[in-house]
């Protein structure tokens, strides 16, 4: 039961060490060198890199709720289902899926035509407040990131509340306490790290949405971009 979970954790280790370092060494120089630029060239390569890992741990997240509804509601098919051949094709589509994301989000900025002022508020090249310094029209690229959350993120997210409800529903007909406990504990790590991204993520495009202040903003994407990724692997390595 527990090598594809292994398997799993490790690619959401190395997805999470990358998603951390596409901002966190940036922000350190430029803390370092009292110095808050980066070039035209830097920012779209920052974008290309976040968003990669970002989906890339979205997905992870989502394939993993699969894994723990399979080990949990058919346990006597686990290894026949969650084989390496599959394991490998789901980590595969996760990656070119994320990468001609990533790629296309970072091309349609770079077709872009900027006024002159070129501030953010802001620790990294986050995509919302790139747009905003746009001359040209962003309704495209509004209506790519529309597309891209309900497709990106509301599917996953729908995939593993799915698969959780349907883990509630076995483990409910489990007779003895102790398999009861037993089968929500294999679990629990995940969900954990699941509300953690989600709820965070929520938070960031919720307090873009209600307020117009900066400092919140930024407050809000450390949480998503910084907390969430190196908590992850503790909340799985303490579990096991």
């Amino acid at each position: 039961f527990h090598s594809p979970m292994y398997f799993l954790l490790l690619n959401l280790s190395f997805v999470d060490i990358c998603f951390v370092s596409s901002t966190i060494p940036k922000m350190l120089v430029n803390i370092q060198t009292q110095s808050q630029v980066i070039t035209y060239k830097g920012c779209i390569t920052q974008i290309c890199f976040f968003m990669l890992f970002g989906a890339l741990d979205d997905f992870l997240l989502t394939v993993m709720a699969y894994d723990r509804f399979v080990a949990i509601c058919h346990p006597l098919h686990y290894k026949v289902i969650m084989d390496p051949q599959l394991c490998g094709l789901l980590l595969l589509v996760s990656w070119i899926t994320s990468t001609l994301y990533s790629l296309l989000q970072s091309l349609m900025v770079s077709w872009l035509s900027f006024c002159t002022v070129l501030k953010i508020p802001h620790f990294f090249c986050e995509l919302s407040q790139i747009l905003q310094l746009a001359c040209s029209d962003i309704f495209l690229n509004n209506l790519v990131n529309y597309l891209s959350e309900v497709l990106l993120a509301g599917v996953p997210f729908a995939g593993i509340l799915y698969s959780y409800s349907k883990i509630v529903s076995c483990i409910r007909g489990i007779p003895s306490a102790q398999g009861k406990f037993k089968a929500f504990s294999t679990c629990v790590s995940h969900l954990s790290v699941v509300f953690l991204f989600y709820c965070t993520g929520l938070g960031v495009y919720l307090s873009s949405a209600a307020t117009h202040s900066s400092h919140a903003g930024a407050v809000a994407s450390v949480m998503y971009t910084v907390v969430t990724p190196m908590l992850n692997p503790v909340i799985y390595s303490l579990r096991n």
